[in-house]
């Protein structure tokens, strides 16, 4: 039995594209162009000094104050209209209107209870 398994190659499958592939040096990295970016920076630095933003307390225009007004005033709106009907008569709502359609629309109608 032991001259059966003496054609088995032990160690790891070498592939035909492992042959050809040689192994080379490696590229050098370049670390000239570190430096010459940090003294890129530092030199932007030095001739454009960071500049203290001073912040000035704007009072709203009298547009700005309308439009928040109008805005704050149509959110309640929309706020009102949305919690005015319960979710059962807005599905009552929406079957009424699926009736009234022609049959060319015709979409099953939304069931309530089954």
């Amino acid at each position: 039995m032991s001259a059966e398994y003496d054609i088995v190659v032990n160690g790891k499958l070498k592939l035909k594209s492992d042959l050809d592939v040689k192994k080379g040096k490696t590229a050098k990295k370049n670390k000239t162009g570190k430096k010459l970016k940090k003294n890129y920076v530092e030199n932007f630095e030095e001739s454009y000094p960071k500049q203290k933003k001073v912040e000035a307390h704007k009072k709203p225009t009298k547009a700005e104050v309308t439009f928040k007004k109008m805005r704050e005033k149509m959110e309640n709106k929309r706020i009102l209209e949305k919690a005015a009907m319960t979710h059962k008569q807005k599905v009552e709502k929406f079957n009424r209107h699926l009736d009234n359609l022609s049959e060319h629309y015709d979409i099953p109608k939304v069931s309530w209870t089954k």
